[in-house]
């Protein structure tokens, strides 16, 4: 029988979303609450388009969409430059790393997940659109909870960000994992399902926990049912268009998905 140790060498997960903060809300809400501080204040929906992005990747697409550029030109005076993303960023840094401190519980089967990944002898990597400056708060907290990876890749340690595969070509060459073939990416957001496709890994969406609903896990919970699974099957569209090889719920789910992707190879295998 083909196994998940057969196929596969590393697991790459992203953070918010997909191993911490059910419904992806730090980013969110530190965003919103740095535009509104300069006076541009954004919706949800506007901070959520880009989510997974570098932040001031991030920051740069916000100003791309209309509404939020003419906004900032009404308010400043002039088209939002280079300035006015420094001006962002500075204000972000504070909410962002409040905020992510504070959300950082793991998401249900996290820790369990990572745990039996180990135990097959996988390595655990990770890559994430925050800076290392707010990743200093979420690390002590995720570990504490019993989940530490081999390996963290923030934004800006690489020369361009998601959806270039450069934080995990990074992950693979720090920890000496080839070929990509080999290695898993899981992610939340279409752009970090974008990054595993580019640098050649087998892709997992992770559509309830994430950005694709951006809901507590309390809410996602009391939905009616028609209407949750509706979401549900929305958000898996999403991910599967941007190019997942598979997508489940949460983080929880990926060792049968594994295993089911490692039973089709092994299938593959035989009938060839």
């Amino acid at each position: 029988m083909t196994t998940i140790r057969d196929c596969f060498d590393m697991v790459v997960f992203d953070w918010a979303g997909t191993m911490v903060d059910f419904g992806s809300r730090a980013p969110v809400l530190a965003l919103m609450e740095a535009f509104a501080v300069l006076g541009v204040p954004v919706t949800e929906a506007e901070a959520r388009r880009d989510m997974g992005r570098a932040k001031a990747d991030h920051v740069r697409a916000l100003f791309e969409q209309p509404r939020v550029a003419g906004a900032w030109e009404a308010t400043h005076g002039t088209a939002p430059d280079l300035g006015a993303v420094q001006r962002i960023m500075a204000e972000l840094q504070a909410p962002m790393i409040r905020l992510a401190e504070e959300t950082a519980d793991l998401i249900p089967g996290a820790a369990a997940t990572t745990a039996h990944l180990r135990g097959l002898g996988l390595r655990i990597g990770s890559c994430t659109g925050y800076t290392r400056e707010m990743m200093h708060a979420v690390l002590p907290r995720a570990a504490a909870q019993g989940y530490a990876p081999d390996l963290v890749v923030c934004a800006h340690e690489t020369p361009q960000g998601r959806p270039s595969p450069l934080m995990i070509y990074k992950a693979c060459a720090d920890l000496g994992v080839w070929p990509l073939s080999r290695v898993v990416k899981v992610d939340d957001a279409e752009v970090g399902i974008a990054e595993g496709r580019n640098a050649g890994c087998f892709t997992v969406g992770v559509a309830a926990s994430g950005n694709m609903l951006g809901v507590t896990a309390q809410v996602l919970n009391d939905l009616d049912p028609a209407a949750r699974a509706a979401l549900l099957e929305d958000a898996a569209e999403r991910l599967y268009a941007a190019g997942a090889d598979v997508v489940i719920n949460t983080v929880a789910d990926l060792i049968p998905a594994l295993e089911a992707e490692a039973a089709r190879r092994g299938g593959s295998i035989a009938r060839g």
